[in-house]
């Protein structure tokens, strides 16, 4: 985060570029093509928090000062529940360095991992207090929901679900009578009944999108979590650390305590029946779970190797994926380092607020599954959005998820949530051929926008007649387009 001016995650230039619309809104320096609105939404972390960091720092220092953030509360918040649990430290704070550039963090999911870490924290402060009085218990559990809920709808459910199923487990361990069972669930629920309540009558919302189910994806999808840069090596450490835990539960070195052993299982079965994309269009769900119950569940667990070469061993395996881990973090970075800024050069050949198009050379999956570390290049063209002033139809502007909107007159063009089209497509569009599920902002890319980035690996230019090259780096390309001459 110190090195790196705009840290490679494929997310990260989209919030840059919206952190940008946000400090200047009520400015005479506002947005030519995009305003603010403030609603009750459920997934503003980095939306509430930058802008005001912003005044004080500028907008990129705050936008990676909030990463930083989220990364130390993300490794805090997991040793201290195991510290709420064991009252010492013994493998969270490893475990959680290990899945610090997991999928969905190396993504840029900012909100979902500064929530998940404030999740984290809340869930240590009610162990804590789990035989406090309820005044106090309810106080602290009352702040956590409101934070949660501002900060990112799917780290509350995870904080929910775990704290209910702690209450389950004492509830069983305990024999407790059905009248104290209930007025503890209640207390749980009912601050966020309240948050619901209030988001519906002053006319907030939840972006809603169908479900996607990818069941026989499942177990790839378990081995790709560790690292979100490259899949053999996610595969690798994935396959070291799983060996680890066989070997050290076959040799009875693992032992659950208090309610581990149901997280543990509850988790798993999460994992198992959600789908890829959920409710409130939370995408990646499986691998939100994933890491979260690689933050969580390591906190109830004593590891007792059976020798001290054991535990030397296991020790150094998982010491051998983080450095790797991050390695690769930093190899990418640096190529992105590069990257980024050779992009922002070329806004200089680009007049100020023009419509820009963003394509990619290949076939544009989302994600690229063949090659990851092409991923953060996906989203870099919306930094044209912050530094000239550009409009960019994929900047995320989804409603209830972001507080920004386009403005009336260019809304047709938005795609708040679409991917980068492939340029076979454009060119397909351009010759007038049909394209089945063409977005629509798309349709008349030729006369609707000004320039077009080809983002990923350098290829011709796929339209001569209509496209001239300005600017090209290793993994972009930069064309004017050209307009038909008017007839006299």
């Amino acid at each position: 985060m110190l090195i790196t001016p705009i840290p490679a995650m494929v997310d990260y230039p989209n919030h840059l570029a919206r952190m940008f619309i946000l400090a200047r809104d009520g400015t005479p320096a506002a947005h030519p093509f995009y305003q603010v609105a403030w609603a009750v939404h459920p997934n503003l972390a980095v939306d509430l928090i930058v802008p005001q960091l912003a005044r004080i720092v500028g907008v990129e220092p705050a936008t990676r000062l909030f990463l930083l953030a989220a990364q130390i509360l993300t490794v805090t918040g997991a040793c201290a529940i195991e510290f709420a649990v064991k009252r010492r430290l013994q493998v969270s704070g490893f475990v959680a360095l290990m899945a610090l550039y997991s999928i969905p963090f190396a993504w840029g999911f900012l909100n979902f991992q500064f929530a998940l870490g404030l999740a984290l924290w809340g869930i240590a402060g009610s162990i804590v207090l789990q035989d406090r009085a309820w005044t106090a218990r309810a106080a602290v559990h009352t702040v956590f929901v409101a934070m949660l809920f501002g900060a990112h709808l799917f780290a509350l459910g995870i904080y929910g679900f775990v704290l209910g199923v702690h209450e389950l487990w004492r509830a069983w361990s305990r024999s407790s009578p059905m009248r104290d069972i209930a007025s503890r669930f209640l207390a749980l629920a009912l601050p966020a009944l309240i948050a619901f309540g209030f988001m519906a009558t002053n006319g907030g919302s939840v972006e809603r999108d169908a479900m996607l189910w990818a069941p026989e994806w499942k177990i790839v999808l378990l081995f790709t979590t560790l690292n979100g840069y490259c899949l053999p090596l996610a595969f690798a450490g994935t396959g070291i650390f799983l060996g680890i835990v066989y070997l050290l539960a076959k040799r009875g070195a693992l032992h659950a305590m208090q309610s581990g052993l149901w997280h543990a299982i509850g988790l798993t079965f999460l994992f198992v029946i959600f789908p890829v994309r959920f409710l409130f269009d939370t995408s990646f769900v499986d691998l939100r779970i994933t890491v979260a119950a690689l933050l969580i569940v390591p906190a109830f667990v004593v590891v007792s190797p059976p020798s001290r070469t054991w535990a030397r061993l296991a020790g150094a395996l998982i010491v051998a994926v983080t450095l790797l881990n991050i390695g690769s973090a930093l190899a990418v970075s640096a190529t992105y380092k590069r990257e980024y800024q050779a992009l922002i050069d070329s806004l200089g050949q680009v007049k100020k607020g023009a419509r820009i198009l963003a394509g990619h050379s290949g076939d544009g999956t989302d994600p690229p599954i063949h090659d990851l570390a092409d991923y953060p290049i996906y989203h870099a063209v919306t930094l044209a959005v912050a530094y000239a002033d550009a409009f960019v139809p994929t900047l995320f502007t989804g409603v209830g998820k972001q507080p920004i909107v386009v403005k009336p007159a260019h809304r047709h063009l938005a795609a708040p949530d679409g991917g980068i089209i492939a340029t076979r497509l454009l060119r397909k569009i351009a010759q007038g051929m049909p394209v089945e599920g063409a977005p629509p902002y798309a349709r008349a890319w030729t006369k609707e926008f000004d320039y077009l980035y080809v983002v990923g690996r350098p290829v011709p230019n796929p339209l001569p007649d209509v496209l001239t090259p300005l600017a090209a780096a290793s993994r972009f390309t930069l064309y004017r387009i050209e307009k038909p001459a008017k007839a006299d």
